[in-house]
Parts: C-alpha cells; sequence; structure tokens
C-alpha cells in the first residue's frame, strides 16, 4: 500500500462485485471512503453470468486495487431459477408481492458461500473489512439480506479466523442496508457510478435486460423514484 513516510497504511477491504447496480455502488462507497479496494467476484454457475464481465469492467472504472473472479458450481445442486434453467425465473411480480415471500430466485446458501470466500480474500491481502452491498428494503425477500445475517456472519469472522482470534476482527460493512432503491441510485450518482455497465437483471436476452423480472422491475422503480434516467436497455416494459 502506497502512503508517505510516517502517515497511517491506507484500509484494505474486500469488496463483492457482481457487476449489479447495488455492488457497483458499494465499490464506489469503499473508495469514497478511502479504501484499498480488493475486488471479489464469484461465478456460481449464474444463468446470469454475463453480469461477471461488467464486474470486470466496474472493477476498473471505480478504480479497484484487483478484481478476482472465484468460480464456485452452486448449479451442481440447483434448487433456484438463477442456477437451474428448468426452473423459470418469475416475471411481472409487484414489489409488494416480492416482499411476502422467498422467491425461487433465492439461491441457497450463496451469500453466506460469498461471504465466507470474501472472508478468506481479506485475511490473505490483510484487509480489515468486508463490503457487501445487501439491501433489506428493496430487495426479493432473501433472508440472506438480512441485518441478523449479517451481525452472525461478523460474529463468525470473528470466532473461525486467524485475524478474528488474534484481536483483529474483521467487519462487514453493509453501507447500503437500509437505503431504498431510488436512494441507492442517488448516491451511487454522487458516487459516479457507470449504471450503463452495470446489469441486474435476471434474465437477459441478448445484450438486453427482460424489462420483467424482480431485479428489473426494482431497478425501474429505484431510477423512476429517484428522478434520474434510466440507461439500462430493456426488451420488455414492466408490469405495475
Amino acid at each position: 500500500v502506497s502512503c508517505r513516510s510516517g502517515a497511517r497504511p491506507t484500509p484494505r477491504a474486500v469488496v463483492v462485485l457482481s457487476g449489479g447496480l447495488d455492488s457497483s455502488t458499494c465499490l464506489a462507497e469503499a473508495r469514497a471512503e478511502g479504501r484499498e479496494a480488493h475486488a471479489l467476484s464469484v461465478d456460481y454457475g449464474q444463468r446470469h453470468r454475463g453480469e461477471l464481465a461488467r464486474a470486470r469492467r466496474l472493477a476498473r472504472a471505480l478504480g479497484a486495487r484487483d478484481h478476482r473472479v472465484v468460480k464456485v458450481d452452486l448449479s451442481t445442486f440447483g434448487g433456484s431459477a438463477l442456477t437451474d434453467p428448468a426452473i423459470a425465473v418469475p416475471k411481472g411480480r409487484s414489489p409488494r408481492r416480492m416482499a411476502r415471500d422467498i422467491p425461487v430466485t433465492y439461491v441457497p446458501a450463496r451469500n453466506t458461500v460469498l461471504l465466507a470466500l470474501a472472508l478468506a480474500h481479506a485475511e490473505t491481502v490483510g484487509a480489515e473489512e468486508i463490503f457487501v452491498g445487501v439491501n433489506a428494503i428493496d430487495y426479493s425477500g432473501y433472508p440472506d439480506c438480512r441485518p441478523e445475517f449479517l451481525r452472525a456472519f461478523e460474529r463468525v469472522a470473528r470466532l473461525a479466523t486467524k485475524a478474528g482470534v488474534s484481536g483483529r476482527p474483521l467487519r462487514i460493512r453493509a453501507p447500503l442496508l437500509r437505503l431504498s432503491k431510488a436512494e441507492i441510485v442517488r448516491l451511487g450518482t454522487r458516487l459516479g457510478v457507470p449504471y450503463g455497465i452495470t446489469q441486474s437483471c435476471y434474465d437477459p436476452v441478448g445484450g438486453r435486460a427482460c424489462g420483467r423480472c424482480d431485479a428489473c422491475v426494482l431497478r425501474r422503480k429505484g431510477f423512476a423514484e429517484a428522478g434520474l434516467p434510466d440507461p439500462t436497455r430493456y426488451v420488455a416494459r414492466s408490469q405495475e
């Protein structure tokens, strides 16, 4: 880490970067807070793996120190519309309906796996924090996006790592946790996030977003409520 003689070294953070709107805003926030960001993306067999190419571009654009892609094929287990092509991605659901249940786009244990990988990477590079773009307001009912999950994982990190038992526990940072999608869009716009690069869609068609899956509906709603243009190219209008 570059620093002037006598100055404190720049704090390091691992940022879980999917290539979507939330994680890119999270990376921008980490950089704005003065962190040396080590971006980590995971190829877990997702049907929308085109997001990984977006993540590479975003890591460069937002000044990450480096970017790693780790392959852990969760499609081996299936059980999710994002990893099993035989399960259809829900379309045309309202945000209110999304919040009522856990949808088939939930990938079993995905955030637990992602944070575990980020934890290993953080110990290796000497990072003090892990930034993750989970959100507990405008989200699709996922249990691993809740504050209690993050608190529990932070306890695991403290107990299960050399850093933790040596008195240097890693912090799990979720700066977007209690922001609406509109607030996230406004924050990212202020921080210069190139949202035109990001991909949120669960079921893209060619280079375009489907416009009707949960992720597309929430994204369009966020930009509309923020009063900002959505640069995404859609193939269909969302159903209100």
